[in-house]
């Protein structure tokens, strides 16, 4: 399981940062891509986040068990 862990936390992390990354370049672009893509990129990464949260609340829990 540890190794699992040792996966899915960068894994999680590197998706927020790219969700953060092309919801803000969609945002400075502006435009047509823009207008349709910044806030549902932006929604995706709270959701992001919220994974990535729960990922590393289950990993300080099961090394807590351990």
């Amino acid at each position: 399981m540890r190794d699992l862990f040792s996966i899915l936390i960068p894994g999680s992390l590197v998706a927020v940062l790219v969700a953060l990354a092309v919801g803000l370049f969609a945002l400075f672009k502006g435009g047509e891509f823009g207008r349709s893509y910044s806030n549902k990129l932006m929604r995706l990464r709270v959701l992001l986040q919220f994974i990535a949260v729960l990922i590393l609340v289950g990993a300080f829990y099961w090394r807590s068990r351990g």
